[in-house]
C-alpha cells in the first residue's frame, strides 16, 4: 500500500478510475477517515455514509460519472460521494449556513443528478433517466442505490414493477445494512455473484435462451422459470426475478475485490434491468458507531478519539420527548390507545412508548401511506390510534388522510413532529405546509402547541376526540421550560386564550412563535404601543368569538405562524371577511414563512430570514399602524 495520501490526488472520480485494487482499498480507508473527521466538526448523518465507503469508491471507479447517472436514495449516505466529486474542500461546511447540503442536491454539483432527502424515490427517478436516454438513443448507464429500509416503501416496488416494461438497461444496487455479514455471505455469495454476473455465464445463458426461443411457448416459459428458480434457490433473488430484474448477490459491500468485478459484470448485462444485492454494515470502520445502537445515524459534533458527542445544555425536555412521555401516561389509563410510526421511533418519541407498551406500538417501515390507512382501520374498529409522523413525511400520506380518514370521519390522531423550520436538514425536512393541507379538510381538528405544557394538553384533547380526526403540530428542539402538569387537562375544542391584555394592537400567535410574540409586545410597549397577545391554539375550528373580539377592540390584528402562506392567517382573513369584520377599517397583517424553500442554516437564523422573530413582528405591527420605525412618529 502506498504511503503517499491518495485522497489528496483525487479531485473527481476520473482521477482514480485507473487505480488497482490495493490503491482502491487505501483510498477507501482515507475516505472513511476524512468522513469521520469532517462530521466530527459539523455533525450530521454519519453511520450510513461509513457503511457505503467501499461501495461509493467502487461505483465511481466502475462507472463514468457524471456521464453515467448515479442516484442515491435519501442521501444520508452521500458524504463520501461528495468528497470524491469535487467538494472535499467544502465538506466541513456540511449543513452549515451557505455550505453543502446534507443530501444530494442538483444545484450543488453535476454529480448529483437528482436531489433526495425522502426515501424510496431513487428507482423511479433512475427509470425516468433511462427512458429519456433510450428516447435519445444514447448508451450511458443509470444506477440507483437504495437501502433495505427504503425498500419497505411501496413507491420502490411501483418503480420496479414498471422497470422491465420501460428499459433494458438499469442497475439497482440494494444496500442491505440490516444484517451481519456471515462468512457464507462474504465468501460463497461473492463467488456465486461473480460467477452469475460474468461473461461465461452470460454467454451460456444467451445460448440457452436462443435454444429456448425455438421451443413451443409452454416449454420456453418452463425453461425460463427453471433457470430463474435454480439461481434463486442459491442466491435468494426469486422475488426480484419475478419483477423482471436479473438478481446478483448478496455480496460483501466492504470487499472491493468482490465489488469491482461484480459491478463491471453487471454493467455489461444489457437485456434486462439488474439488481445487485450488497450487504454493508452501518457505521463500519468507526468503533463508537459500530457499538452504538443507532450506528451514529445522526450525530452532533463529537470527539473523534472517544466518539463522545457534544450535548447542548438545556433545562427543558424536547417536544419529541414530551410527546412520548405524555402519550405513555394516557395509554396507561386507556387500553385503546395505540401508536404508529413510519420507521422513525426515536425521531418521534415512540421509542419510549415502545419500551413501555411494546404490544401497542407499530412501526410500519418507511410507508407513510400504509401508516395512515392502517391507523384508519384501527380507528374504525374502536381503537385510539396516534399516528406520529414528521410534518414533511405526512405529505406522502395525504391522499390517505383525505380519503381513508377525513371522508370517513375516523378519529385518527396525527402527531406532526418537526413542524416549522428544522435548521440543518433544510427545505426537504421543514414542516411548512401542514397547517394548510390539514386545515383544508372538513371535520379536522387542528392544533399547534405554544410550549411543552400546551403540547401535553393537546395530547389529552386528542384522546377525548372520538367523532372526527385531529392533528397537533409541534417543532423540533427543546421546549421553553414551563412546568407540565402531572396529568394535563384537555382543552375546550376551538377555544384560544388571551396571554397578555393590551389596548391598541392584537398579536394572534398559532404555535411556538408565542414566545417571540411576547417579546415583540415588550418591544412595542417600549414604543408606547399596547399589545394584546393571544394564543389561538386551534386553526380549525377557529375561535371566532375570540378573533372577532380582538378585531373589535384593536386598531390592528397581526397573525403569526410557522407555516407557509395559505395557512392560519388565511383562515383568519377568510372568517373576518365573511363576518364583515374587515369593513370597519381594521388593519390585518399575516406573518408566515416566506414563499420560498429556505436553505439549511441554524434555526434562529432561518427564522430571522423568514422575518418571524420579535423584531420583525414588532416592525410589521408598527408598519400596520403607520408608525415610522426610525422616529416613532405616525406617518402622514
Amino acid at each position: 500500500m502506498s504511503k503517499t495520501p491518495l485522497l489528496d490526488t483525487v479531485h473527481v472520480p476520473a482521477d482514480f478510475r485507473d487505480f488497482d485494487a490495493p490503491r482502491l482499498r487505501q483510498l477507501a480507508d482515507e475516505l472513511r477517515a476524512e468522513t469521520i473527521d469532517a462530521v466530527s466538526v459539523t455533525g450530521g448523518h454519519l453511520g450510513a455514509g461509513l457503511g457505503v465507503v467501499e461501495l461509493t469508491v467502487a461505483l465511481h471507479h466502475v462507472f463514468e460519472t457524471p456521464r453515467d447517472i448515479l442516484i442515491w436514495d435519501v442521501g444520508h449516505q452521500c458524504y463520501p460521494h461528495k468528497i470524491l466529486t469535487g467538494r472535499r474542500d467544502r465538506i466541513r461546511t456540511l449543513r452549515q449556513g451557505g455550505g453543502l447540503s446534507g443530501f444530494t442536491k442538483r444545484s450543488e454539483s453535476e454529480y448529483d443528478p437528482f436531489g433526495a432527502a425522502h426515501a424510496s424515490t431513487s428507482i423511479s427517478a433512475a427509470l425516468g433517466y433511462c427512458a429519456a436516454r433510450d428516447q435519445r438513443g444514447e448508451d450511458n448507464k443509470v444506477v440507483a442505490v437504495i437501502g433495505d429500509g427504503s425498500m419497505s416503501a411501496g413507491m420502490a416496488y411501483e418503480a420496479m414493477n414498471n422497470a422491465a416494461e420501460t428499459t433494458r438497461q438499469l442497475m439497482v444496487v440494494l444496500n442491505d445494512n440490516d444484517m451481519s455479514i456471515a462468512p457464507p455471505v462474504g465468501g460463497m455469495s461473492a463467488y456465486l455473484a461473480k460467477l452469475v454476473s460474468g461473461g461465461a455465464y452470460q454467454n451460456l445463458r444467451r445460448f440457452g435462451k436462443q435454444v429456448a426461443d425455438h421451443l413451443p411457448r409452454p416449454f420456453r416459459d418452463a425453461a425460463r422459470k427453471a433457470e430463474e428458480y435454480a439461481r434463486g434457490m442459491v442466491t435468494g433473488g426469486t422475488f426480484f426475478e419475478e419483477m423482471g430484474f436479473y438478481y446478483i448477490g448478496p455480496i460483501d459491500g466492504h470487499d472491493l475485490d468482490a465489488l469491482v468485478p461484480v459491478l463491471k459484470n453487471a454493467a455489461a448485462i444489457d437485456d434486462r434491468p439488474v439488481l445487485v444485492h450488497v450487504v454493508t454494515q452501518k457505521g463500519k470502520g468507526y468503533a463508537p458507531a459500530e457499538r452504538s445502537a443507532d450506528k451514529y445515524h445522526g450525530v452532533v459534533k463529537f470527539d473523534v478519539v472517544s466518539g463522545k458527542q457534544a450535548k447542548a445544555a438545556s433545562n427543558a425536555p424536547s417536544y419529541t420527548k414530551v410527546f412520548g412521555t405524555e402519550l405513555i401516561k394516557r395509554a396507561e389509563r386507556d387500553p385503546r390507545i395505540v401508536a404508529i410510526t413510519a420507521a422513525m421511533p426515536s425521531g418521534t418519541g415512540l421509542d419510549l412508548f415502545g419500551q413501555a407498551l411494546p404490544k401497542r406500538t407499530f412501526d410500519v417501515g418507511i410507508a407513510e401511506q400504509h401508516a395512515v390507512t392502517f391507523a384508519a382501520g384501527l380507528a374504525a374498529d374502536g381503537m385510539k390510534p396516534f399516528c406520529a409522523i414528521y410534518s414533511t413525511f405526512l405529505q406522502r400520506g395525504y391522499d390517505q388522510v383525505v380519503h381513508d380518514v377525513a371522508i370517513q370521519g375516523l378519529p385518527v390522531r396525527f402527531a406532526m413532529d418537526r413542524a416549522g423550520l428544522v435548521g440543518a436538514d433544510g427545505a426537504t425536512h421543514a414542516g411548512s405546509f401542514d397547517i394548510g393541507y390539514m386545515g383544508a379538510l372538513p371535520g379536522m381538528v387542528l392544533m399547534a402547541a405554544a410550549d411543552e405544557a400546551e403540547l401535553a394538553a393537546m395530547i389529552a384533547t386528542a384522546c377525548e376526540i372520538d367523532d372526527r380526526p385531529s392533528a397537533f403540530r409541534y417543532p423540533r428542539g427543546d421546549g421553553v421550560g414551563v412546568e407540565i402538569p402531572e396529568l394535563a387537562a384537555p382543552l375546550e375544542i376551538g377555544k384560544g386564550r388571551i396571554v397578555r391584555d393590551g389596548t391598541t394592537v392584537a398579536l394572534l400567535s398559532f404555535g411556538t412563535r408565542l414566545q417571540e410574540t411576547l417579546k415583540a409586545a415588550d418591544l412595542l410597549a417600549a414604543r408606547g404601543v399596547s399589545a394584546t397577545v393571544a394564543d389561538a391554539r386551534f386553526a380549525k375550528p377557529l375561535d371566532e368569538d375570540l378573533i372577532l373580539r380582538l378585531a373589535r377592540e384593536h386598531e390592528a390584528l397581526v397573525t403569526i405562524e410557522e407555516g407557509a402562506m395559505g395557512g392560519f392567517g388565511a383562515f383568519v382573513l377568510q372568517m373576518l371577511a365573511e363576518r364583515g369584520a374587515l369593513d370597519t377599517g381594521l388593519k390585518v397583517r399575516t406573518m408566515h414563512l416566506p414563499d420560498t424553500f429556505q436553505d439549511h442554516d441554524k434555526p434562529d437564523l432561518m427564522y430571522a430570514e423568514a422575518g418571524l422573530n420579535a423584531e420583525h413582528i414588532a416592525a410589521r405591527t408598527l408598519a400596520a399602524l403607520g408608525v415610522d420605525r426610525a422616529t416613532g412618529a405616525a406617518r402622514a
